[in-house]
């Protein structure tokens, strides 16, 4: 079976899909603004230090459970824990996550590929209208685009791990950090950019709450890929012949160096534009900052480039989180197709026919449920908010289930999965780490204060979303 399921090459190939499927569209335009909203250089102190001493142990947890297993989160949960069915359908969590997550990830990248083609033809002008991004998502035209996003993300899933995943992310992950870092670079040659920076990186710690602690730890997670059985998944194609700390350290510190970098583009940009701007008024939505604000933000730069120069820069910028969110879409969708592979025997063409079908079911649900369909438009009220299908899967499984499977990850490495064996696993072939003050802690942390932070952001997420009841109180 591992001989169909593959390895990456090398380490560098493990870091860059596994970074992939990390950087997305919540580190290029949601992680800026949502830094921005909530004190700034104190987000990002807090964020850091979530990184650091909740997510990275997770991320030592989860790549160690792939790699000790050789399989798939259902497997590895399975297997590990002596073959418990009750584990094994805990992990199933870890397989229906990220299948719902590519179903409107998908969606998202569908308009971004739109937004850019619509950029490059000159069109910028009228995606800065209002009442543009309500008439694209509503349009059939969307179900063409579909299909071009999901024919590029299964030719590459078709080319396995090392053909597939590992060659994408070694062009997809350097092009998009050079087309980023060009971008900033131009940005900050800009009038008035400078107070954008100024108001993103000073911190104002008057801005503290509940809210800017459970917006930075849902951030890391989701941002990390953590809880949707990524990195379960990629820990099974990891050599034993590399160190699993080394890399995972490097995976972090890349995603967090990306949301960084792209702060440096989002807010110099806006503030370029206009000095006066009241940040606290733009949206926490990533969708309403792409779709709807950034397309304003660069027809005002007309008055600087020309229409022109200012329609290339969107394209550009559009084609920047299209490469984003295609390294993630292949991550998340590689994980049911493991799943398959594995559990149910499937070669990986099989998989691949089996996912598109299913994946395609939903995807044209989701985007039907954006103003086509009134019955998906409408369909359930919680939290006092009329949500669509879409709102749902959103909810869900981005915003709810997410540190529920960071908290059975740390139950299970601390307490079903020998501590012993799993303490082993991370630090095979590092001696250095095994007597290190950070071994310590990642053996001590996993089992204690961890979960128990995990627990409280997923029942406050909860009592928030679908009650409108903030637990924390502050």
């Amino acid at each position: 079976m591992s001989g169909s399921r593959g390895q990456f090459s090398s380490r560098l190939g493990f870091i860059l899909a596994a970074a992939g499927s990390a950087v997305g569209i919540g580190n290029l335009v949601a992680f800026p603004v949502v830094a921005t909203k909530n004190g700034g250089g104190a987000f990002l102190v807090i964020y850091i230090a979530f990184v650091a001493l909740i997510c990275f142990p997770v991320m030592l947890g989860e790549i160690a459970m792939g790699r000790a297993s050789n399989k798939n989160p259902v497997g590895a949960f399975y297997a590990l824990s002596g073959g418990n069915k009750f584990w094994g359908r805990l992990g199933g969590l870890a397989i229906l996550t990220p299948f719902m997550i590519a179903v409107f990830y998908s969606v998202i990248t569908i308009w971004i590929m739109l937004y850019m083609l619509q950029s490059a033809s000159g069109n910028l002008d009228r995606l800065a209208e209002p009442a543009a991004f309500g008439e694209i998502v509503s349009s059939p035209t969307l179900f063409f685009y579909m299909l071009i996003t999901m024919a590029i993300v299964f030719f590459i899933l078709a080319g396995g791990v090392k053909g597939g995943i590992e060659k994408a992310a070694k062009i997809l992950m350097p092009t998009l950090m050079i087309m980023l870092i060009a971008l900033v670079l131009f940005v900050l040659t800009l009038d008035n950019a400078v107070e954008g920076l100024r108001y993103y990186l000073v911190p104002d710690f008057s801005l503290i709450n509940s809210t800017v602690f459970r917006s930075a730890l849902n951030h890391a997670f989701f941002s990390l890929s953590l809880g949707m059985g990524i990195l379960i998944t990629y820990g099974s194609y990891f050599s034993h012949k590399e160190k699993i700390v080394n890399a995972t350290r490097l995976v972090a510190v890349m995603d967090t160096s990306v949301a960084f970098i792209a702060g440096l583009l989002i807010l110099p940009a806006i503030f370029a534009m206009n000095p006066n701007v009241d940040v606290q008024t733009l949206s926490e939505s990533s969708v309403s900052l792409i779709f709807s604000y950034l397309p304003q933000v660069f027809l005002e730069m007309e008055n600087i480039v020309g229409y022109t120069g200012a329609s290339i820069l969107a394209t550009f910028f559009f084609m920047l989180v299209l490469f984003a969110a295609m390294t993630s879409l292949v991550s998340i969708t590689e994980i049911p197709i493991a799943w398959m592979i594995d559990e149910k025997g499937y070669s990986r063409r099989k998989a691949l026919a089996a996912m598109g079908l299913v994946a395609g079911v939903f995807i044209v649900l989701a985007t039907m449920s954006l103003g086509m369909v009134d019955r998906l438009s409408s369909m359930v009220t919680y939290g006092g908010v009329n949500k669509s299908f879409f709102d749902v899967i959103y909810d869900l499984f981005y915003d709810t289930i997410l540190p529920f499977i960071g908290f059975l990850v740390c139950i299970f490495c601390s307490y079903r999965w020998k501590r012993s064996e799993f303490m082993q696993e991370v630090g095979e072939g590092d001696e250095s780490y095994t007597t290190s003050l950070l071994a310590s802690y990642v053996n001590l942390s996993l089992g204690t204060f961890i979960p128990v932070v995990l627990l409280l952001v997923f029942a406050n997420n909860v009592a928030q979303i679908y009650f409108g009841y903030n637990l924390l109180g502050f």
